[in-house]
This record gives structure tokens, sequence and C-alpha cells, in this order.
């Protein structure tokens, strides 16, 4: 999501939230997607190849990260099902054929719906183990200005390969390690790192299109995505490359600016609710500050100093 992009959903959202907010139910799919202005009949499916053998795909929701090789195609993350043929035709122009392997960074609809459309096709699906329980479980995902309400995945769209703390896979050439460090943006997130082409796809826990959002209903909190980012970035090498959430592919330098700006946004939040400051008075002060400049308008997040505010007091 862009910035320009998510500035124009905002007020789709804001009229949907209203809904919301009528019944309990919250935002079905169809509605989320219309709110953020993503019309997946007319959207393509765009590639850039990142190292040899790996491509990143962008198009409705989350970044895909594609392995092909010898021994088949793993991809990070699968958006949706109404994208999915364009998903798969557009790993068959760069050489695939199918998807043996996906892993989830998380639960969230954006980057795992995709799992109703390869689970039955025969796709190994593998997340971490609470990633796995939200699914199965479904429920209210509080984006601040709406709620959508997440259905449980059926048994066929759920992973069948899990892990705790970390896991590896030796796939194409080269050990695809899945690092879980801290419950962060959700309880169950992970980071993939293809050690062969020294590549690593952080979920959204590292957002490189604006302001992150942190699923604090989910077990999200801000002092975990500075404790994930920072030990992702420990267990990297410096010149890896960086592949965000949503948002262009970048660097370490761009991930350790992202950590000083969570660090620094949780040191004034912090500081305003020791000084007796409610939430409507810590968004008043406009906290974000000058960190708008490179991440965008506050208000065009989903929610970020919100959730800062909430992970602190909750």
């Amino acid at each position: 999501m862009k910035h320009l992009a998510l500035l124009l959903s905002a007020s789709l959202l804001i009229s949907a939230s209203v809904r919301a907010d009528n019944h309990e139910a919250g935002l079905t799919l169809d509605e989320l997607t219309d709110a953020f202005g993503w019309d997946m009949a007319n959207m393509e499916v765009t590639s850039e190849k990142v190292a040899d053998g790996l491509y990143v795909l962008f198009g409705a929701g989350g970044n895909i990260a594609v392995s092909i090789g010898a021994d088949g195609v793993l991809i990070v993350d699968d958006q949706f099902p109404a994208m999915m043929n364009k998903i798969e035709a557009e790993i068959g122009r760069l050489g695939g054929d199918g998807v043996d392997y996906a892993i989830n960074t998380h639960w969230h609809f954006d980057h795992a719906e995709g799992n109703n459309t390869l689970g039955p096709k025969g796709t190994t699906i593998v997340a971490h183990a609470k990633a796995r329980d939200d699914m199965a479980r479904g429920g209210m995902v509080n984006l601040v200005i709406a709620k959508y309400n997440q259905q449980p995945y059926p048994m066929e769209a759920l992973p069948s390969i899990t892990y705790t703390d970390s896991m590896s896979l030796h796939y194409n050439g080269g050990p695809v390690s899945l690092l879980h460090f801290a419950p962060a943006h959700t309880t169950g997130d992970s980071a993939i790192y293809f050690e062969g082409v020294n590549a690593v796809h952080l979920g959204d826990v590292f957002n490189n299109s604006g302001y992150p959002f942190i699923d604090v209903d989910s077990g999200g909190s801000i002092d975990g995505m500075i404790k994930f980012c920072k030990q992702t970035l420990a267990a990297i090498k410096p010149d890896t490359i960086v592949i965000p959430g949503h948002g262009p592919v970048t660097d370490t330098a761009a991930l350790q600016r992202y950590i000083y700006m969570l660090e620094t946004m949780r040191e004034r939040v912090a500081n305003m609710i020791e000084d007796g400051m409610s939430l409507e008075e810590v968004m008043a002060a406009n906290p974000t500050g000058k960190f708008d400049e490179v991440y965008g308008p506050e208000s065009a997040s989903l929610g970020f100093v919100n959730r800062v505010y909430t992970s602190l007091t909750k």
C-alpha cells in the first residue's frame, strides 16, 4: 500500500467503520477490500528479481517472495484467492510450475487468505504455531478505523507444518530459516531468511510503505516490534536484501532507520503517558512529528499512535 493509495482509501475505510460499529459482525472481506480500493479483477501482479532464483511479487495485499529452483517453488505469503490465477501466471512466467510450499509470515487476510486456494491444490503450508492457532480460531481484527471479522480458515487452508522458535527448510540450494523472536505485529510472526541468496522477508513487522499496524488485540506490541526487528537485524548480514510486508524491497539501512523511528515513538508516547496524558491528548500532540516526512501522515495509517499507546497501557 503506497501512501497515496492509503490516503485515498482512508475515507472509504472511515465510512465502512460506521457500518461496522452498527453490528458486532464487523466488515466482510469484500467490504474491506472495497474500502482499501483493491479492484482485484483489474489489479495486475508484477514482479522484481531480487537475487538468483528469488523474486518478489506485488499485487493486492502483502508482498510475496518466490523462490524458484531445482526443488520447486516456495513462496512467502499468498494474498487472496481472487489474485491466485494472476500470481500463478506470474510464477509460471518466471519459470516456476505451481506452488509446492507456502510460508505465512502471520495470519492476516492480506497475507494468508490465498491459503484457501493453495491448500486444496496440495501446497504444503508452513507458519508459526500461534499463527496457525489464530487462523483456526478466526476473530475480529481491530484496524482502529474499521473492524474486520476474519473467519476461521478451513482445515485444508491451515498450515500443516508449524514451529515455535525457529526451523529450517533446505530448499533450492540453501537453508530457508524461519525465525520468531517475539509477538510483534501479531502473536505469531515469522521472518524468513533465504540464507543462500542473502535476503529476508519480514512480513508486516517491517512496513516500508508507511507507519506499521500493530495488532494489539492479537498479541502485538510496540516493544515486540522493536525486539523482533533488532533481533532480525542481528541474525542477518549488513548487506542482506530486506523484503518488507508492504512497500519496495530495500536494505538493512532502511530497517535500521525504521527501528530508530519505532524506538523514538515508543519513548515519546511512554513519556506522555507518564505525564498523565490521555490517548486524545497524545494524538493531538502529534508525536510522529518529522517522521511523517518519511512514513507519510500518521492520519493515513491504521492508527499507529493509537496502537503504540494501547500496547503501552494494556
